[in-house]
């Protein structure tokens, strides 16, 4: 039977026909894998060749270095590149930048799908110890040619005068982070302030009491690390419990380098901790826990970096004994209700150890009913 032409069928050794059209498969992409990797990618400095979101259905259009053939090229290519090359911010300090630098990065947090959505990134550049007028305004000249955005810390105010002057009249968008907030002190304290720099002569530098507390926190927190010397635990001022790495350890240095005592203890599958970490007042032990998925993907990171063997990995990073590891932890918190258990997944140092010193605070000051953390100057 002659079978050619009849619609359905094909010889034996000829390949089936490929559908085409709208029955044709699609693959599928999940739009939050791309919006992650697209980020992770843009936060590690890696610049992507890759059309830019838009949020209206017109065609897209990659950044090239093909050059524009026509007018209306030129503008889209244009926009394209002002938004992959990303947004300066310069931070001017006549010290060392801390304040500048750390108000800014908390503002940017505001702004984390920036990167995401624009397929840009924000670049900071800090500026210390400027206390001169000329390498002020050649600073601020260079913010003007880049476009950026100028955030100044100058106690000195004929030097903050400047640096708004330079800026209003370079077309800089300037903020004075330091100026109101001098401005409210001295209202509020009824004196003038001293105007002086942190490095200038007259300015009184003086080691007090404070100083030396810190210096004393750190070193007992260093001696206190992993469970060291566990007779001193009654000396500690926060003590941190966990299993391993829960950020135990760097979590410990940022809180004593705001002047308390404080000492880790490791929970080890099989090991009860020691017993004086019982004898502790409640109030002071802190027990960190962490989702599962969380800890097994750091422990595996870490075990990488260490370049331990397979069998050593799944003795540490093995799915089934992080659950177990956990679950031992569990049962250390149930028995001790007095201490304070929080979950440290997927926060920052700073978010832990501000939790951890508000609910150390909220029951040491009995004369108000407003949980505060106070400090004399």
């Amino acid at each position: 039977m002659n079978l050619h032409g009849i619609s359905g069928h094909h010889e034996p050794n000829s390949e089936p026909p490929i559908p085409t059209g709208s029955s044709s498969p699609k693959l599928k992409i999940s739009p939050k894998l791309n919006r992650w990797s697209r980020g992770r990618a843009l936060r590690s400095g890696v610049k992507l060749d890759r059309p830019i979101p838009r949020s209206d259905n017109s065609p897209r259009r990659q950044v090239t270095e093909a050059q524009p053939t026509d007018e209306a090229d030129k503008k889209t290519t244009a926009i394209d590149v002002e938004v992959t090359a990303g947004k300066s911010i310069y931070l001017v300090s006549d010290g060392t930048g801390w304040t500048a630098e750390h108000s800014v990065n908390a503002a940017l947090g505001q702004f984390e799908d920036f990167s995401l959505n624009r397929g840009s990134s924000v670049n900071t550049h800090l500026f210390s110890w400027v206390e001169d007028e000329e390498r002020l305004i050649e600073i601020i000249k260079q913010a003007a040619k880049e476009g950026a955005m100028c955030f100044y810390t100058l106690a000195n105010p004929s030097m903050a005068k400047s640096a708004k002057q330079a800026c209003d009249q370079l077309g800089v968008l300037s903020v004075d982070i330091l100026g109101p907030i001098i401005e409210g002190i001295a209202s509020h304290l009824g004196v003038s302030p001293s105007g002086l720099t942190r490095g200038a002569p007259g300015r009184v530098k003086t080691l007090n009491d404070a100083y030396f507390k810190r210096i004393e926190a750190i070193e007992f927190t260093i001696k206190q690390d992993d469970g060291t010397l566990p007779e001193n635990l009654s000396k500690a001022d926060i003590v941190l419990v966990g299993v391993s790495r829960t950020g135990k350890t760097p979590l410990s240095t940022y809180i004593a380098q705001k002047g308390y005592k404080v000492a880790n203890v490791p929970f080890v599958m099989g090991v009860e901790p020691p017993r004086t970490l019982f004898q502790v007042e409640p109030r002071k032990v802190f027990g960190l826990k962490i989702q599962l998925v969380v800890l097994q993907a750091i422990r595996r990171t870490r075990v990488k970096t260490l370049g331990v063997d397979t069998e050593a990995e799944n003795n540490y990073s093995g799915i089934d004994l992080v659950r177990k590891e956990l679950d031992f932890a569990s049962r250390i918190y149930e028995r001790n209700p007095g201490w304070a258990v929080i979950d440290v997944t997927n926060k920052a140092i700073e978010e832990t150890a501000a939790v951890i010193l508000r609910l150390y605070h909220d029951g040491r000051d009995t004369s108000t009913t407003v949980p505060r953390i106070s400090k004399r100057y």
